[in-house]
């Protein structure tokens, strides 16, 4: 797969709230983000990695932030997944269902690398 997943390949970046919580399906009421994540796992995407933002604000225009006076439980959480176009769209309708509020956006990405680390790489 590591050579045959180069070339021309579509990001995807889902904006999120830390507190929120899978709204359907076989991973209702965990952690949106875990939810996510482990769907696009069980449809064999490449990967997907989960960021926890410092601040941000959405649609509400609420400041989430991790500073110390203004601590919140509710940070910005992006979780980002690189594939095919195809496959993203296939997966669109899912995320759908169980995101209630956020942002998803879609945008063209050029790999030119994809590889498992050695297992020497791994215990560093």
């Amino acid at each position: 797969m590591t050579m045959e997943f180069a070339g021309e390949r579509t990001l995807m970046r889902v904006f999120i709230g830390e507190s929120d919580r899978c709204g359907s399906g076989p991973h209702k009421g965990k952690p949106l983000y875990e939810a996510i994540l482990l769907t696009l796992r069980q449809r064999g995407f490449a990967g997907a990695t989960v960021v926890r933002a410092i601040a941000g604000f959405g649609a509400s225009a609420r400041i989430h932030t991790a500073k110390v006076l203004r601590l919140s439980l509710d940070l910005p959480i992006i979780v980002e997944v690189v594939d095919t176009e195809e496959r993203i769209q296939e997966a669109l309708p899912e995320l759908d269902g169980m995101i209630g509020g956020g942002l998803i956006t879609l945008e063209k990405a050029r790999v030119v690398l994809y590889r498992p680390a050695t297992s020497g790489e791994m215990e560093a």
